[in-house]
């Protein structure tokens, strides 16, 4: 039998009547065997994610304040949700260890992982399968690093042994024993290593959105979902803020050559998006899978007369960058000119040392920093080789009177990067969304 491996998010699971609706869509199919699922989100705009109240616990314990008022706002939480669902079931013995946890300074990993395990065990209890705690599923090493080799072993050697289990997202263990998470949002990382661990025909990521959009809806209205992605793109759009998903959840399933499906939890009719190892072009597709960008970017241009033919000039430029641990996003380059684009944040309080040493390094003619500018990515399978996609693409931003600062074209054959004054980046993302796909 086929083997599928979903995970829920927060708002998925955020109350117990969203608790039914992930039970009912568990249930219509035999082949959802292994549930990954996230901490309590919000239930509406103005509430408090199930996470952020343990943070703020643990933050209050740390400066001796007393958390009782807020910690029974936590149990508040899960039980509404189990009373809603009518189970006979406490999670008293867990209230109570965790509060002791917190007032005797426990680690922020294991009080930050309290939300996914105590949900993980209400659904577990309301679905009738098995709960498997991910602190024996999911292993770190010494350094921190996820340990693949480890976990892949005794995750597919344990989950043999469960037809149904209900699992925790977002943490697993130290070599000691001790709890370590993933970045914010690392559930889907768990699902996407359970997925692979046991050789799944699908991973499904059901959250509040169906499917992944081609534009940001806060500035395109209603933009249009993505029908399939091969991961390679997400990877690029997912870089440049569009977030669906968490980005390192696609190196799991990418290397086993399973896909995911993004999908609605409230219309789990949708087929939403499907995201696959590679996918060809088609004729009926738009030109452009999405775009997307952020802004907060600086631009440091290094000029020098005859730098082309000068050994080592751009390994002493990046060296200085290095030495301050500033990573670079972009790279262009002239004859006697190289740009290096950086999130200003990494460089706004040490710009003049920056310059002083390149300078003195290069013996550079001159340099320019230019702030304010705003990345935009335009993702297409095999983009760069359409006929006219480079014209209709400046020709649109001619048109809205928008000045190019940089473009990146050719590194790869999936996007082109172009660099725009932040003021100009709503209207450039409208100006590329009309021309690729409201024009198609």
């Amino acid at each position: 039998m086929k083997i599928k491996v979903l995970k829920f998010g927060g708002t998925s699971l955020a109350n117990g009547n969203q608790f039914k609706k992930v039970s009912k869509i568990i249930k219509s199919d035999p082949e959802r065997k292994y549930i990954v699922v996230s901490a309590p989100g919000k239930r509406f705009a103005d509430d408090v994610k199930v996470t952020d109240m343990l943070h703020k616990c643990f933050t209050m314990a740390k400066n001796n304040e007393n958390i009782d008022e807020a910690f029974q706002k936590i149990e508040d939480r899960f039980n509404e949700i189990i009373n809603e669902l009518n189970l006979d079931f406490s999670l008293d013995n867990e209230f109570k260890n965790i509060k002791a946890a917190i007032l005797h300074h426990g680690s922020s990993d294991y009080l930050l992982s309290r939300g996914e395990f105590l949900n993980a065990m209400i659904l577990a209890e309301y679905l009738g399968f098995d709960f498997i705690d991910a602190q024996k599923l999911i292993y770190f090493n010494e350094d921190e690093s996820f340990d693949e080799h480890t976990t892949y072993k005794v995750l597919a050697s344990i989950l043999r042994s469960h037809e149904y289990a209900v699992i925790p997202g977002f943490y697993g263990s130290m070599p000691n024993g001790k709890i370590k998470t993933f970045s914010r949002g690392g559930s889907d990382i768990t699902g996407s290593i359970v997925a692979s661990a046991i050789k799944a025909n699908i991973y499904e990521n059901w959250t509040d959105v169906s499917g992944m959009l081609m534009a940001d809806p806060r500035i395109v209205d209603n933009p249009k979902v993505i029908d399939i992605i091969s991961y390679s793109e997400l990877r690029e759009l997912s870089y440049m803020g569009a977030t669906v998903i968490h980005e390192d959840a696609i190196f799991p399933v990418r290397k086993s050559a399973i896909p995911i499906n993004i999908r609605n939890t409230n219309q789990p009719s949708d087929n939403g998006t499907k995201i696959v190892p590679s996918a060809l072009r088609q004729e009926d597709d738009k030109m452009i899978t999405g775009v997307a960008g952020k802004i907060g970017f600086s631009s440091i241009t290094v000029e020098k007369g005859m730098m082309n033919p000068e050994l080592g000039f751009a390994r002493k430029v990046l060296e200085v960058f290095e030495k301050h641990k500033i990573p670079f996003e972009h790279l262009p380059t002239g004859i006697d000119t190289m740009s290096v684009i950086v999130n200003t944040s990494s460089i706004i309080d040490i710009v003049d040392d920056i310059s002083v040493e390149i300078y003195r390094d290069v013996k550079a003619d001159n340099i320019k920093f230019d702030h304010g500018l705003a990345m935009i990515a335009i993702v297409g399978r095999n983009l760069v080789e359409s006929k006219g996609a480079a014209a209709r693409l400046f020709t649109a931003l001619c048109k809205a009177d928008i000045d190019i600062k940089m473009i990146d074209q050719g590194s790869s054959d999936l996007n082109f990067i172009i660099g725009v004054s932040e003021n100009n980046y709503a209207a450039a993302i409208k100006a590329i969304y009309s021309e690729f796909v409201e024009k198609h």
